[in-house]
């Protein structure tokens, strides 16, 4: 006999993103790429043995966030990146045969967490423009529906959903935990915390990845209702963020000038980048997040190797469904993204580029 993995684990989809070999200027995570706050830097230099030597608290840590965000520290858990906060949830609310539905193209651990619970997925695919689904999604709502994720803004096309048709959803799946996922909040500014009290099926995650530099310390943030917030710390390890991050935390939170000054600067690359493909005739999708989706169709692939040569790594986002030949571009500081609209053109004629049109262009 040999052991065994559960069947839904032999038959889970892998996420595979490229982590080695990453030298050069990194537009392709969507990471902030200018570091973080000098002030994290300056705590992590005063940690004690003690701070590495015991176990983390995290209490005091979700009473800084619960105060950043203007809730109750009861509402608030402190996650291993939103990533945990998806896992934590999945086996929250999910049985065996329960259904999860989920908007494409967007972040592929929403699938792999349910799926993993051995509940069922259910894609709804994005309209024209990567517009947000709403009428398919609310169609497709049913009694076994139990998990819903939304990534506002989206990821990989940087594309938002109101507000009104977020709160449509919630009245709609009452028995379903609907996860609005705000990683990308800073660089959008629209939020659904503020709606917490209103639907106790609601549940907003935040990640420090992106606006606040702190991709290594894996630190994030799921909020809901004090009642089923009760229930997601039963699935919760009680030492899951470590002990440096949560130092490191009170310190990222206070730093409010440091986050605004980046979030301004990826504003303005958005804006040139936006403007590049247009003078150029490129296709591609106006967004609220750090990044943007554009289309080279044939182009892709000698498209992110010219750039690579040149030393700035981009992202192939062509197997996503609806992205066929799409490439997504992350900015960052107003020097990086000096740097990469001097590259782009120079790559472009290398490979001989030409505006691309495609029936997969028109999504």
């Amino acid at each position: 006999m040999t052991l065994r993995a559960r069947k839904t684990v032999e038959g889970l989809k892998e996420y595979h993103p490229p982590l080695g070999g990453r030298d050069g200027l990194r537009l392709d995570f969507n990471e902030n790429v200018g570091g973080c706050s000098p002030r994290v830097l300056a705590k992590l230099r005063a940690i004690s043995s003690e701070t590495l030597n015991k176990y983390p608290e995290r209490e005091p840590g979700e009473r800084a966030m619960a105060d950043y965000l203007g809730i109750k520290p009861a509402q608030t858990l402190l996650t291993n990146g939103v990533d945990e906060a998806i896992h934590l949830l999945a086996e929250t609310y999910l049985e065996a045969d329960d259904e999860a539905l989920i908007a494409v193209p967007t972040f592929s651990m929403y699938e792999i967490y349910a799926l993993a619970t051995q509940a069922r997925v259910l894609t709804v695919q994005a309209g024209e423009d990567f517009k947000f689904p709403t009428e398919a999604l609310l169609k497709a709502i049913a009694k076994k529906t139990k998990l819903i994720c939304i990534a506002n803004p989206n990821n990989p096309t940087g594309a938002a959903v109101p507000r009104a048709e977020i709160a449509t959803i919630l009245k709609a799946a009452p028995n379903a935990a609907v996860l609005i996922d705000e990683a990308y909040f800073d660089f959008y500014g629209q939020t659904m915390f503020d709606a917490l009290g209103k639907f106790n099926n609601l549940f907003v995650a935040r990640t420090f990845s992106k606006a606040f530099g702190l991709a290594g310390f894996r630190m994030g943030v799921v909020a809901g209702s004090e009642a089923q917030m009760k229930l997601v710390r039963r699935v919760s390890s009680p030492y899951n963020v470590n002990g440096v991050a949560l130092e490191c935390l009170p310190e990222a939170l206070a730093d409010r000038e440091f986050v605004a000054s980046y979030v301004e600067q990826v504003k303005r690359g958005r804006a040139k980048l936006e403007a590049f493909y247009r003078e150029r005739d490129v296709r591609y999708w106006p967004s609220d997040a750090n990044f943007v989706l554009a289309y080279f169709g044939e182009f892709r692939v000698a498209f992110v190797q010219e750039m690579r040569k040149r030393g700035i790594l981009v992202r192939d986002r062509n197997s996503d469904p609806g992205c066929a030949g799409c490439v997504r571009i992350t900015l960052g500081t107003d020097e990086q993204t000096e740097r990469l609209l001097k590259t782009l053109p120079e790559a472009l004629a290398a490979i001989g580029f030409q505006t691309q049109r495609s029936a997969e262009s028109k999504r």
